[in-house]
């Protein structure tokens, strides 16, 4: 089931907010979030919420330890066995077929691939359930004394399968304490319909486009980079409606998750880029691997390089993740050394170009995971071995004018800005504006769907 469908919509969101305002009772609330949440991930594959319910148990168990033998080698062990379990379960579902497959590649001998699928969102809520027991041995968090309340926050149906990463520690007073607002109630519902806009209306329509330019039969460099920059958008749009939907029904329900994007393509070099996009794992890498290395006072080359190797292996299990790990610590060591002082005093428009170049680049990284695809996309978009344009392309262009503009105004904050200056000048437009925007938001969204097929998030694969 996911956020952009019809049964979730009209069917599963609406009970699970009936019957969770039944009640003021936290332990009531907590109950019934905890058991949508578990229906709302069965819903596809009720096999793997075994697993989800043995990750909440054993980090549960740990937690207790860690926190009854604070500062002992017992705590030590607790977190060392947290850690060991969390990421090896990961490793066994994510890695081992491209474990086996490279291993097949050096040895004499030829190993049977593993046959896994891969659970939905685990590399989000492992990373989360280990935010608890690593910040609970750290003493940065207070042990959680109630298993239902645990299996709560790890299962939360808002941001379980591709996020934001919540850390523990982040809601855990609200876990406890929390009661929903109508001002509360009322932003949420906004936030998840712009989600929902931002999905179903660009994500949707840039990504079709994309994936028939990008798969082109007879490529040409015009194709190749008009796919690319469709792409671009069309990632952005789809994670960040989902963050914004899972932000706004963590609202709802009396949570206040964090921000996970903010701009990120008016960035002025690739450092400020990794500030604004996927804020979530950008902040889980540095505090739990990045500073623990030593940061920027022991190795931080050393260190800068280990990160983004792992973010890009946590993408996924493909050589051109780690490529798309690799291109960006090479970018950012650049900045944070030779460019350190010269990229400050480029012109701002050479500077979003810059960023925005090597940033669609980086998408062309990622988008390929067929090693032979990606060399072949690559040689095209720059002119080797095609042809420049052709008038499939041109067509496509002009097809696509539209959402190509809304997609670049909608990546600034400019229509922000215009609405709330708007609404500054007049009281009249904001009482009725907002209301309005938001709900023929809503039903365009909801009118688009009606003819819509199943449309999953990109970030559900991860």
């Amino acid at each position: 089931m996911v956020f952009s469908s019809l049964t979730f919509i009209c069917l599963f969101l609406p009970a699970a907010l009936l019957f969770y305002n039944l009640s003021g009772n936290i332990t009531y609330k907590n109950a019934v979030l905890a058991l949508f949440s578990l229906v709302f991930y069965a819903w596809g594959e009720p096999v793997w919420v075994v697993l989800l319910i043995f990750s909440a148990a054993l980090d549960y168990s740990m937690g207790l330890i860690i926190d009854r033998h604070y500062a002992t080698n017992k705590a030590r062990a607790a977190l060392g066995c947290s850690l060991a379990l969390n990421l090896g379960i990961l490793a066994v579902f994510k890695y081992s077929p491209f474990i086996v497959e490279n291993l097949n590649l050096l040895l004499p001998v030829k190993l049977p691939v593993p046959n896994v699928s891969l659970p939905v969102g685990i590399s989000f809520y492992t990373f989360q359930t280990l935010s608890y027991t690593i910040d609970l041995y750290r003493g940065k968090t207070r042990v959680q004394r109630s298993l239902l309340s645990y299996i709560t926050y790890l299962s939360m149906f808002p941001q379980l399968v591709a996020g934001p990463i919540v850390r523990y520690s982040d809601i855990a007073w609200e876990l406890k304490h929390r009661r929903v607002s109508s001002s509360d109630f009322a932003a949420g519902a906004k936030r998840f319909t712009a989600g929902l806009c931002k999905k179903v209306i660009l994500a949707n329509n840039a990504g079709d486009a994309a994936g028939m330019l990008l798969s082109a039969a007879i490529p040409t460099t015009a194709s190749s980079w008009l796919g690319i920059i469709l792409y671009t958008f069309q990632i952005y749009f789809d994670f960040s409606g989902y963050s914004d939907m899972a932000i706004g029904m963590g609202r709802m329900l009396g949570f206040h998750f964090l921000e996970n994007f903010d701009y990120p393509y008016i960035a002025k070099n690739i450092t400020e880029f990794w500030r604004r996009w996927h804020i979530s794992l950008s902040t889980f890498f540095r505090d739990y691997v990045y500073i623990p290395l030593g940061g920027n006072r022991f190795r931080p080359v050393r260190n800068i390089i280990i990160v983004w190797l792992l973010t890009g292996l946590w993408h996924g299990a493909s050589w051109n993740f780690v490529a798309w790990g690799a291109f960006y610590a090479i970018l950012l060591l650049i900045e944070k050394y030779p460019l350190k002082h010269v990229i400050k005093h480029i012109p701002s428009p050479f500077c979003y170009v810059y960023t925005m170049f090597f940033v669609i680049i980086g998408w062309g990284i990622f988008y390929f995971t067929d090693t032979a695809e990606l060399v072949s996309f690559f040689r095209h978009a720059f002119g080797m071995g095609c042809d420049l344009w052709d008038l499939t392309t041109v067509s496509a262009f002009c097809s696509n004018l539209w959402i190509i503009v809304l997609c670049v105004i909608a990546s600034t904050p400019i229509p922000k800005v215009i609405f709330t200056h708007l609404c500054k000048v007049s009281p009249a437009f904001a009482a009725a504006a907002e209301p309005a925007a938001v709900a023929a938001g809503f039903i365009i969204s909801f009118l688009l769907l009606t003819g819509q097929t199943y449309n999953p998030f990109l970030y559900f694969r991860f």
